[in-house]
């Protein structure tokens, strides 16, 4: 439930600092259609700037490409019971719930969702007026039982991508195993080295500037498992910033997953057939309102990933027993079995696209220093054990992979339990 009031640095192992770096949070699978820009010159240089099968398929007429554009939305989003136009600009279809995209998988076709499973052991008690803090929401209106609600994938959210066969996915790049050779910096606190089933944390949410259309800032939990080489295994939750996937500079809720170190398998939100979404009064991938100001009022949203020890399902909860849904055991392999890192933190691009370290904010764009009401936060940080039981975690590391623009203080006390002030301004006198 969204919270409201008034009122170091440790070195790392390689196979840590090659996760940070890897996780993108971006590739969408999606089939192996042709680019499908529109016939813009501008256009038409995105697509040219792929492979050369790309650019044979950019010579397909505009009229064609439209006309696969169309069919490929008519794939994705599916025929709503009630359409709900959101203040933000969003589209928001409430889609019956055997109809989700999730239910294309073939081994959950013909399928239903599953019972709620037994919450971990220690959560806090259900709230049965747990306030959305969903801009499409806002007038009160809502998706009937039955349905749930789904951000419309528009023609435009597809044109931001570099070609229709980048909609949504990461760059095809060398991922380094050191961060200076990285475009993403982090500010983050970890724990591993043993297994664990889960994580919880409230997120302070923000309005981070984002620079350019190419760069996100989010924060997160995520739940993490593998080798850490082309078999890693992540679950995240949290809320992001991201002008290139939304078309604008909204905080959003939202959820990934990948089983192969983010290169063919995974998606944000219900972009894919993975997430099976079992709530209809939350709209993954919809804007989160209202945001903390400086100074001012506080809001955090209650983020809880744990295993299903009956049915080894991953459930995602928002704020106090407000169940979104579940990532199916079989879509993982070594999360199929438990969790090897659980990392809380924020995450930013920095492309250098003027020649300089980026002025993407992370957290409220404030350094952890400057405390509450000012610096972003994250508090109530636990882990799930394997009695199924929430507990706060111990031997957490810190990392801040460049704490001239983006740090991050860790601390503990009575009311927050674990937590963590983190963000940054990105370019100053100290981050050229």
């Amino acid at each position: 439930m969204a919270f409201s009031a008034s009122g170091s640095y440790s070195m790392v192992s390689s196979l840590v600092v090659f996760l940070l770096v890897a996780s993108l949070l971006v590739p969408v699978p999606v089939p192996a259609l042709p680019n499908l820009t529109d016939p813009s010159p501008q256009n038409q240089t995105l697509v040219n700037s792929n492979s050369s099968s790309s650019s044979s398929q950019s010579l397909l007429h505009p009229r064609e490409r439209i006309q696969k554009l169309k069919a490929y939305l008519k794939q994705i989003n599916k025929p709503p019971v009630k359409t709900i136009q959101s203040s933000d600009g969003d589209v928001i279809d409430c889609i019956a719930t055997h109809l989700q995209p999730a239910f294309d998988h073939p081994q959950l076709k013909g399928q239903r969702p599953m019972d709620p499973p037994e919450r971990p052991k220690g959560s806090q008690p259900i709230d049965t007026v747990t306030d959305i803090y969903q801009t499409w929401a806002d007038n009160g209106d809502s998706c009937p039982e039955g349905t749930i609600p789904i951000r419309r994938t528009t023609q435009k959210d597809i044109l931001r991508a570099s070609s229709f066969q980048r909609f949504g996915k990461k760059a095809n790049r060398f991922v380094r195993r050191d961060a200076t050779g990285s475009s993403h910096e982090h500010a983050v606190v970890f724990v591993n080295g043993e297994q664990y089933y889960g994580a919880n944390a409230n997120i302070n949410v923000w309005s981070p500037a984002v620079t350019n259309q190419f760069e996100f800032s989010l924060s997160q939990v995520w739940v993490i498992s593998g080798s850490f080489g082309n078999d890693l295994n992540t679950i995240e939750a949290g809320w992001q910033v991201s002008p290139e996937l939304y078309g604008d500079n909204y905080p959003r809720f939202f959820t990934y997953w990948t089983t192969d170190a983010y290169q063919a398998t995974g998606c944000y939100n219900l972009l894919c057939s993975g997430f099976v979404q079992t709530n209809s009064k939350i709209a993954i991938g919809a804007a989160i309102s209202p945001g903390s100001a400086y100074d001012g009022n506080q809001y955090d949203i209650g983020v809880t990933v744990w295993k299903d020890p009956k049915h080894g399902n991953w459930w995602l909860e928002y704020g106090s027993g407000l169940l979104v849904g579940y990532w199916p055991a079989f879509l993982f392999s070594h999360l199929r079995s438990h969790a090897d890192m659980v990392q809380f933190g924020g995450e930013i691009v920095n492309s250098r696209s003027s020649g300089h370290h980026t002025s993407t904010q992370m957290g409220s764009g404030r350094f952890a220093d400057e405390g509450f009401k000012k610096a972003s936060y994250f508090r109530n940080l636990q882990v799930v054990d394997w009695d199924n039981s929430l507990l706060p975690p111990s031997n957490l590391n810190i990392l801040a992979d460049n704490p001239n623009c983006y740090n991050i203080r860790q601390g503990k006390n009575n009311v927050w339990g674990t937590y963590f002030y983190y963000g940054g301004p990105g370019r100053n006198v100290r981050c050229p």
